[in-house]
């Protein structure tokens, strides 16, 4: 397996991705290819023992970079760009998987330019794992889609039905429809008119759930618009900012309290490490005809390589195949539902 790592992607890059590329390629077995200005990607690779490795260079002349203001046109305007030259590598069959830790919005467009959506797909969707107390649920949409109609929410459901499948090892998994009541009535119309499509999608559908019951664990696969859901993962974020912030400055002053989090620091370890976005990989952009990974553009070497063993296992486990499969079969139960009496 190759798999294509955007080398300019990230807040300090090429360091942290050029890192983690090689950390696959040693610990993982993978041939990795680095998109990126050939003169900066080899002198990064000079800092390593590259014994025994198989790496190769994509060169592009252009960087996509973090702050870009309309990254669509970005993508359209500067073709040569790192992200787009490594999903070429991947849409023509050199690959198997892509991987970038840049501009959000720019591994969008560029996917939608380069690779397109699979058959019968009307939009793709960005899915997280978030964590919960009986492990990671798969959001969706966490922010590729401000506005959506109820068909998009199906299919949203079904891709991350097969994403906690292949990705997170769930197998038959529950979704849950996020919205303000589990009564069926309840929600925007938009929400109202999607609970039909997702009870006919061959899906797990335990039906309405609320904000609450994603981190209690109660569904498996949380559905929602892309404005609901990057509201939610970012006040999540901000959340667990204030409480550490909280405890922190609680324990000050107070030897006991000092005392309790010294006997506590192994199990305070253990809880940032089940938050930390490190250990997830990042997003997965869900619908494309590749898999397309998205990390946090802070991430380290170590979290590239999370990125990285997320998209191979998406690749290994036919995430893409099985998304085209589900919907094909969805919309050929939605038409035979139209033409029944």
């Amino acid at each position: 397996m190759q798999v294509v790592i955007d080398a300019m992607g990230g807040d300090t890059a090429p360091g942290p991705a050029v890192a983690g590329a090689v950390l696959s390629a040693r610990r993982l077995g993978l041939r990795v290819a680095l998109s990126g200005p050939t003169d900066l990607v080899q002198a990064e690779l000079a800092r390593h023992d590259l014994r025994g490795l198989d790496i190769e260079i994509i060169p592009a002349g252009e960087v996509i970079g973090m702050g870009e203001l309309q990254p669509a046109e970005a993508i359209r305007s500067r073709p040569d760009n790192s992200i787009s030259r490594g999903l070429k590598h991947l849409r023509h069959g050199g690959a198997q998987a892509f991987v970038t830790m840049g501009h959000t919005g720019a591994g969008m467009a560029a996917a939608a330019l380069n690779l397109g959506r699979l058959h019968g797909v009307k939009r793709a969707g960005l899915a997280v794992p978030f964590p919960t107390l009986n492990g990671p649920c798969a959001l969706i949409d966490v922010g590729a889609n401000a506005d959506v109609r109820p068909e998009f929410l199906q299919q949203f459901a079904i891709m991350g039905a097969v994403y906690a499948e292949k990705v997170l090892g769930i197998q038959n998994p529950r979704v849950g429809l996020i919205t303000i009541g589990e009564e069926r009535g309840k929600g925007s119309q938009v929400v109202q008119e999607a609970f039909p499509l997702l009870e006919r999608a061959g899906l797990n559908f335990i039906g309405g759930v609320e904000g609450r019951d994603i981190p209690e664990g109660k569904v498996d696969v949380a559905v929602t618009d892309g404005f609901t859901g990057n509201v939610l993962i970012k006040f999540a974020e901000g959340v667990g900012a204030l409480v550490s912030q909280i405890l922190r400055e609680s324990a000050k002053g107070d030897p006991f309290s000092l005392l309790g989090g010294v006997l506590m620091q192994g199990a305070f370890k253990r809880a940032r490490a089940k938050m930390d976005y490190r250990a997830y990989g990042g997003a997965t952009l869900l619908g494309t005809r590749g898999v397309v990974v998205i990390g946090h553009g802070r991430s380290d070497a170590e979290a590239v390589f999370t990125a990285i063993r997320v998209a191979c296992r998406a690749a290994e486990n036919g995430m893409v195949e099985a998304i085209g499969e589900g919907v094909a079969r969805a919309d050929a139960a939605t038409r035979g539902a139209g033409a029944a009496p």
